[in-house]
């Protein structure tokens, strides 16, 4: 029987928008035969008043029930999608603070050869969907993963009809600075797409 291509999908959203994503890229990586996708966040550092006072503590209800990383977990996939929403034109410090915490998986090589990905959700149309994903594959690149993207094979990339988001870095969404807008159709369907992509890659090189 030919090896499960494990593809976990590590994420931080504070009002649902990541997590949105994090579904597609999950719907995506289960369109590839032989692969399995499971969905983890990070553990929270803003305190539950800041949350409730900031309405987002109602928002997160929704992925209360997915379980919290651990580094650990990372060494056990074969490639790992990460998702994250952008603080400055840079992942928020909750993805910041997870990654800092694999120090021993960086001494031992256990993330070396693994794919990696990066997904992410911004406030506006130019708020820096670029740089926190480039700026992401930095951590990637030292663990000595295999970094992934999303080739203009897929033709949404080229969307101009519609506000949408969507790089060659990764799949993007854009969130409004009230958090109203959801992601779209278009944003939904990019994200799939990497998943699949990142579960092909990686069946490719571990089957």
């Amino acid at each position: 029987m030919d090896k499960i291509t494990k593809v976990h999908i590590v994420f931080y959203s504070m009002y649902g928008h990541v997590y949105q994503m994090a579904r597609a890229v999950a719907e995506g990586v289960a369109e590839v035969d032989g692969a399995e996708a499971a969905i983890l966040q990070v553990p929270e550092l803003i305190p539950e008043d800041k949350l409730i006072a900031s309405g987002a503590a109602a928002a997160r209800q929704a992925f209360a029930d997915i379980p919290i990383a651990s580094p650990d977990d990372l060494a056990d996939a074969d490639a790992i999608i990460f998702g994250t929403p952008t603080r400055f034109g840079n992942m928020c410090a909750q993805m910041r603070n997870f990654l800092d915490q694999t120090t021993q998986l960086w001494l031992s090589g256990g993330l070396v050869g693994k794919v990696g990905s990066v997904f992410a959700s911004t406030a506006s149309q130019h708020g820096g969907q670029e740089t926190t994903i480039q700026s992401f594959h930095t951590t990637l690149l030292h663990h000595g993963m295999i970094v992934v993207g999303v080739p203009y094979a897929e033709p949404r990339l080229l969307e101009m009809n519609e506000i949408s988001g969507g790089t060659p870095y990764g799949a993007t969404t854009l969130a409004n600075t009230d958090g109203s807008r959801q992601p779209s159709e278009n944003e939904l369907a990019i994200a799939k797409f990497q998943g699949r992509h990142v579960a092909e890659v990686a069946q490719k090189l571990f089957r």
